[in-house]
C-alpha cells in the first residue's frame, strides 16, 4: 500500500511580501545614511555631486517619482504576461508568474528606492546660511537609481525568457516532480544501469556534444563511447545517456561535462531545430485560425533553400577517431531521409486544402530531384507523389511567364 507523506507546505510566496520587505529595508537605510550625515562635522560629499539643497530636492523627487513609474511598469508588464499565458497556455499556468521571484525582487527594488528617496528629502534643509545637504544619502539615491536601471533590464530579459513555452513546460513539470517527491516515498531502486553505461546527471534536451573532450577522454581510458541520444533530444534524468566499450571506464564527470543538457532546443549544432521552426510556422499559418497561405509558401522557400544546400553536401557520420585512428566516439546523427521528412510531411498534410501551397511544394520537390544525387532522390520522390496525389496539379498559380514557358 502507497503512504503519503505530507510534508512542509511550500511557503507563502505572494506577490506582496518581498516589496514590503524591500520597503522596509528602504527606510532602514534612509535613517542609517542621514544619522551618518549628522553625525559628521563636514560635508564629504562635495556640492559638486549633490548640488545645492534646492538641486538636492529635485533629484530625491525626481527619483521618487521615476520609481513610481518604474514600479507601475512592471506590474503592468507582470499583468500583460498573465493574460498572455491564460491565452495562449493555460489558466492554470498563471500561478508561476504571480510568484515570480525575479518580479518580486524587480518590484521590491523599486519600491525600497522609492522609499529612501521619500524619506531623505524630509532632511534636505534649504533656510539658513549655507543649508543642509545629506551627501552621503545623496550618494546613496545615485547608487540605488543606477541598480534599478540594471534591474529593470534584466527583468525584461527574464519576463522575455519566460514567456517561452519550453520555461513554462520547465517549470510546471520541475514543481510536478518536487510535489511528488515531497509528498510520496521514494521509488523502489529501479533496474540498475549496465555497469557500462553511465546516466545523464539531469533531464533536458541534448544541445551540444564537446567532441574534442569527449575523444580525448575515450583515448586516456582506450575505450569507445556511444551516445544513446541525438543531438536535439529529451534525456530523462537518470536514463542511460552514454554506453563505453573497452576495459578501463572513462571518468563519469568528464563524460557527462562534454555534453551539454539544457531546458530546451537550441542551433548550436541542431540544424533540423531550424526545420522544425519553420514547420511550425507553416502549420500554424495554415490552421483555421489563421489561413495564411502567404506566410506559409515563404515558409516553404526557405524550407526548400535549406534542403536545397544540403542536398549535395556529405552529412556527418557520427563518427569520430582519436589520433591513433580508432574510433573512439559514435554519436546518433539525422541523415538525407530524416530531414527531408522533418522539411516537409508535416507541411504536406497541414498543406492538403492549400492550392497555392501545395504548388509551392511541387515547384520546391521538384527542383529538389534535379540536384540531388541519384541515391537521395527517392525520398523526394515519394513526397512529390504525395503531393499530386492531393491535387497540387489542378490550379497552377505560377507566374503567367512561366506558366507560358512550360
Amino acid at each position: 500500500m502507497t503512504r503519503i507523506r505530507f510534508g512542509t507546505s511550500q511557503p507563502n510566496t505572494g506577490l506582496w511580501l518581498i516589496p514590503f520587505l524591500c520597503a522596509v529595508a528602504g527606510i532602514g537605510l534612509s535613517v542609517v545614511t542621514i544619522a551618518i550625515d549628522r553625525s559628521i562635522l563636514e560635508e564629504l560629499v562635495p556640492r559638486s555631486i549633490t548640488g545645492d539643497p534646492d538641486a538636492a530636492l529635485i533629484i530625491l523627487s525626481t527619483v521618487a517619482a521615476s520609481m513610481v513609474s518604474l514600479t507601475a511598469l512592471v506590474l503592468t508588464i507582470t499583468s500583460v504576461v498573465v493574460q498572455l499565458a491564460m491565452g495562449q497556455f493555460s489558466p492554470r499556468s498563471v500561478r508561476p508568474f504571480l510568484q515570480d521571484r525575479p518580479s518580486q525582487f524587480a518590484i521590491g527594488v523599486f519600491v525600497g528606492t522609492f522609499a529612501h528617496a521619500m524619506f531623505a528629502m524630509r532632511e534636505v534643509r534649504s533656510f539658513g546660511q549655507q543649508g543642509f545637504v545629506p551627501g552621503i544619502t545623496i550618494c546613496v539615491s545615485y547608487l540605488l537609481v543606477f541598480t534599478s536601471v540594471v534591474v529593470l533590464v534584466a527583468y525584461v530579459h527574464h519576463i522575455a525568457n519566460a514567456l517561452k513555452i519550453d520555461s513554462v513546460i520547465e517549470l510546471v513539470g520541475e514543481e510536478t516532480r518536487s510535489t511528488f517527491d515531497r509528498l510520496l516515498e521514494p521509488a523502489p531502486a529501479r533496474r540498475a544501469l549496465e555497469p557500462n553505461q553511465i546516466p545523464a546527471a539531469e533531464g533536458g534536451m541534448i544541445f551540444r556534444v564537446e567532441h574534442d573532450d569527449l575523444v580525448a577522454e575515450a583515448e586516456r581510458a582506450d575505450v569507445t563511447l556511444y551516445l544513446e541520444y541525438p543531438v536535439g533530444s529529451f534525456v530523462p534524468e537518470g536514463a542511460p545517456l552514454v554506453r563505453w566499450d573497452g576495459a578501463r571506464r572513462p571518468n563519469e564527470e568528464s563524460v557527462t561535462r562534454g555534453i551539454a543538457i539544457g531546458p530546451e532546443r537550441r542551433m548550436d549544432q541542431d540544424g533540423a531545430f531550424g526545420l522544425q521552426i519553420l514547420v511550425d510556422i507553416v502549420e500554424r499559418a495554415l490552421s483555421d485560425s489563421f489561413n495564411d497561405q502567404t506566410t506559409a509558401a515563404q515558409g516553404v522557400d526557405r524550407l526548400y533553400d535549406i534542403l536545397r544546400s544540403l542536398a549535395g553536401r556529405a552529412l556527418p557520420s557520427g563518427r569520430f577517431s582519436g589520433s591513433d585512428g580508432r574510433e573512439r566516439l559514435v554519436i546518433p546523427e539525422l541523415g538525407w531521409e530524416e530531414y527531408v521528412a522533418i522539411a516537409f510531411d508535416r507541411v504536406i498534410l497541414a498543406a492538403a486544402r492549400s492550392p497555392a501551397v501545395l504548388s509551392t511544394l511541387r515547384t520546391a520537390l521538384s527542383d529538389l530531384l534535379t540536384v540531388a544525387p541519384l541515391e537521395r532522390r527517392p525520398s523526394v520522390q515519394r513526397r512529390l507523389d504525395q503531393v499530386s496525389e492531393l491535387g497540387a496539379d489542378r490550379v497552377d498559380v505560377r507566374p503567367s511567364s512561366e506558366r507560358a514557358t512550360a
